[in-house]
């Protein structure tokens, strides 16, 4: 082969790994749906040879990367009112539902044997509960042998929105305790983390330590989480079933993008800390925007399993009929 066709060839090649690269969708943010989106960016690949790419970064770092146009979508589990959207430029909807869990790490009890009332979760996270055999904690767990040691609370390092949907539940037990997506916390021992790997990992390796994360990363590690008391005052599991008992009560409607709340919602069934997790596009985008719709409408068809068999709720059909609406109206798909 002359010099001349090798730099065609080569100019080709290079030409062709451009396109490519230009096709790639990017995201970031929340990683409250990392494994889910993990998941779907996967299956999509392999049924479409489409790429998507998503870091689970954090909410905050996703919202503040979407409004500096850093990449293409972002992830968000935190909503946003309709005048930040406005003001962003941006457009927002959810993509599933998913549970905030409370893992520990104590010596002889196992999963789903610790039970904590919403008085001694409030007091545990606000500090005026440091240790583990405080009244509060041993009144519900009789049967127990809880150590008379401190309490290690593991938190977020980084601006989170499981963050913020976790302080807006301990919003609802105790007023005085500010929902925010990077709060001060007055516990007397805080290890912070990034991400919901970073706070898993320290309850892994920290003896008598708490904290919250996202279920999925719960089962993966194999950690303990405890009982919560909801609203109705029953004593809940996180399994999959409460969490599709609590989504039940989630409203969301396209005249305000989709913006909800589901924390601590009623039910006797309903496990307290539950959380939709959303996905914000640009809205000057149009042509990348019906690349990211066109995954996401992928992943409301075909991805309700992988969902499941990670622990999250998929959203109900009418919900994604509602959004694929919201799409056309903008333009979007």
């Amino acid at each position: 082969m002359t010099f001349s066709k090798i730099l065609a060839a080569a100019l080709i090649s290079s030409l062709t790994l451009t396109a490519v690269t230009a096709d790639e969708l990017k995201g970031r943010g929340a990683s409250f749906p990392g494994p889910i989106y993990k998941a779907w960016t996967s299956e999509y690949y392999a049924a479409t040879k489409n790429q998507v790419n998503y870091t689970p970064t954090g909410s905050g770092d996703g919202i503040k990367s979407i409004k500096k146009r850093m990449v293409d979508f972002a992830g968000s589990d935190k909503p946003l009112k309709p005048k930040a959207l406005k003001k962003g430029k941006l457009y927002m909807f959810p993509t599933v539902v998913g549970s905030v869990v409370l893992s520990y790490n104590i010596d002889g009890i196992k999963d789903g044997e610790l039970k904590l009332s919403r008085a001694a979760i409030a007091g545990i996270f606000s500090g005026s509960i440091t240790h583990w055999d405080d009244k509060a904690i041993t009144a519900q767990n009789a049967d127990l042998k809880l150590p008379n040691e401190p309490i290690t609370v593991a938190v977020r390092a980084d601006k989170s929105g499981t963050t913020f949907n976790f302080t807006y539940f301990l919003n609802q037990l105790d007023e005085n305790i500010k929902v925010s997506k990077k709060p001060k916390w007055k516990a007397a021992k805080v290890i912070a983390g990034k991400s919901n790997s970073g706070v898993s990992a320290n309850i892994q390796q920290i003896k008598n330590s708490i904290g919250y994360i996202e279920y999925s990363f719960k089962e993966k590690l194999g950690l303990a989480a405890a009982q919560i008391e909801n609203k109705e005052g029953k004593y809940i599991n996180p399994t999959l079933e409460s969490f599709q008992d609590a989504a039940k009560y989630a409203s969301w409607t396209a005249d305000n993008d989709f913006y909800a709340v589901i924390a601590d919602p009623k039910g006797e069934t309903s496990y307290p800390i539950v959380a939709a997790t959303f996905l914000l596009l640009p809205t000057e985008k149009m042509e990348t925007n019906k690349q990211v719709t066109a995954f996401i409408d992928w992943a409301y068809t075909n991805g309700d399993k992988a969902a499941t068999d990670l622990g999250y709720v998929p959203l109900p059909k009418e919900t994604k009929d509602a959004i694929r609406a919201y799409w056309a109206d903008k333009g979007v798909k």
